[in-house]
């Protein structure tokens, strides 16, 4: 399918990319997308959780009470997790969340989130993008150019560029990658996706 390029000042230029077909314009696999967005966010987890457990807690070993006689239930420890500042029963313990996908599924997941994006409307290609300094005002305006400065945006460029990367690192709702990394959650969780020109043949050369 073939995309116009739009500029850096936000307006049309005589250009025009053809997106493959085979990575921006297939039948999108929710299975796919919800297996790579529910692996991305387990493995984001730290898994430091922890609750002290009735061996851990620091108290009195002696018996509470006697056993028999009293008209309650029998009681042995004040560290039982029935008994308030005792040890939490089955509490959580640190773990890895972490799993594994195949490589196919993940390219499919990529691919589906694309194209959910081109048919929704909500992906543009931009000229590659040249900051001459750092300056976050310079990408503002940027944004407010493209008419996406109150979107939730996600950048993807062909190769690394600081200037443009550090230029938005201070920006809540822009997050700039490059085609190498760029993930399933990051393009459905973005409102808009603008996608550099040199960009485009990386992805396409992954994901094929």
């Amino acid at each position: 399918m073939e995309v116009k390029v739009i500029s850096a000042k936000g307006k049309a230029t005589s250009k025009s990319v053809n997106l493959s077909d085979d990575v921006f314009g297939i039948e999108p696999n929710d299975h796919a997308i919800y297996l790579d967005v529910k692996q991305h966010l387990a493995n984001r987890r730290q898994g430091t959780h922890k609750a002290k457990e009735r061996s851990e807690i620091n108290g009195s070993t002696r018996k509470i009470k006697k056993q028999k006689g009293t008209g309650g239930a029998r009681a042995g420890s004040i560290k039982s997790g029935t008994r308030v500042g005792g040890g939490r029963i089955f509490g959580p313990r640190p773990r890895n969340y972490h799993f594994k996908l195949n490589v196919k599924l993940k390219r499919l997941a990529r691919k589906s989130a694309f194209s959910y994006k081109v048919k929704s409307e909500d992906l543009m290609v931009i000229e590659d993008p040249k900051f001459d300094a750092i300056k976050t005002a310079d990408f503002k305006a940027f944004l407010a150019d493209l008419k996406l400065d109150n979107n939730k945006v996600l950048m993807i460029l062909g190769e690394k560029n600081d200037n443009v990367y550090l230029s938005s690192r201070n920006l809540k709702k822009v997050k700039v990658v490059t085609a190498d990394s760029v993930n399933t959650f990051d393009v459905l969780n973005a409102q808009k996706v603008v996608m550099a020109k040199s960009s485009i043949e990386a992805i396409e050369k992954i994901l094929n």
